[in-house]
């Protein structure tokens, strides 16, 4: 039999992890208060205030000092994104942003939206290893990161329990800009994921956006990584998305 004590300290063990980073054996990058996120306001069609960057991101070829993290699943580089139903990209209104799932989120009836800029360098390194890993012609080695995690969050009119967990982590070497999706647990549909210039001309839509295939995001890809997609967004390229054109070191689960 353990000693009292013991057995005590067991117990507490299991209980008092208040690390809202992930589940175990989770994609999702550490996220959560404890990683000195900030958190938006409780408020269906929500929005983070103007964010000004540390780092200014280049996206689609355009420069940008400042982004909004919207709470329906989108962060946008000029304006917030109020919008609660998604419109197919292209756009034609000149909105400039990226949706790793846009839709009807209220974080009112449950979930948080998080959000952080970061040098940290253990986050740094692994961001640094994965992009490398996925992009081996580039030299890349993560400067700065921005993480903005949609953390089981549920829709509106929700009369259950379901919720969506994902994520998008902006980062940059200063030269070169990437983006990744992360989609950890999709329980609801509906939702766009994607990208859109604001110029009428490039944008990309994640095979089965604003679908009902989409709720089998967290088991497809463009770098071999179930639930996970990742772009270089400065030069926009699409990687391992076409099947007719793989290639050994492309992947499309």
């Amino acid at each position: 039999m353990l000693p009292s004590a013991v057995f005590l300290l067991l117990i507490l063990g299991s209980v008092v992890d208040t690390n809202t980073s992930s589940e175990k054996g989770s994609l999702l990058y550490p996220y959560g208060p404890d990683k000195g996120d900030q958190t938006n306001p409780k408020n269906d069609d929500g929005t983070s205030e103007r964010i000004t960057l540390s780092v200014p991101f280049t996206f689609y070829g355009k420069t940008h000092e400042a982004l909004f993290v919207n709470n329906n699943g989108v962060i946008s580089f000029n304006d917030p994104v109020r919008q609660y139903t998604a419109d197919p990209f292209p756009l034609a209104d000149g909105r400039t942003f990226v949706a790793p799932y846009w839709a009807d989120v209220d974080n009112v009836l449950g979930g948080d939206i998080f959000y952080r800029q970061t040098t940290d360098p253990a986050l740094l390194a692994d961001i640094t290893q994965d992009i490398n890993q996925y992009f081996p012609k580039t030299s890349f080695t993560a400067t700065w990161a921005f993480v903005a995690t949609w953390d089981h969050v549920a829709y509106y009119g929700s009369i259950s329990t379901k919720g969506n967990t994902f994520q998008a982590v902006l980062t940059t070497d200063s030269k070169t800009f990437f983006i990744i999706l992360n989609y950890w647990d999709i329980q609801w549909t509906t939702g766009a994921a994607g990208f859109n210039s604001g110029d009428d001309t490039n944008f990309y839509n994640i095979p089965g956006s604003q679908t009902d295939a989409i709720i089998n995001i967290t088991a497809t890809s463009n770098v071999n990584v179930p639930g996970r997609w990742v772009f270089r967004v400065d030069n926009f390229q699409v990687t391992g998305v076409d099947p007719p054109q793989l290639n050994d070191n492309d992947c499309w689960l």
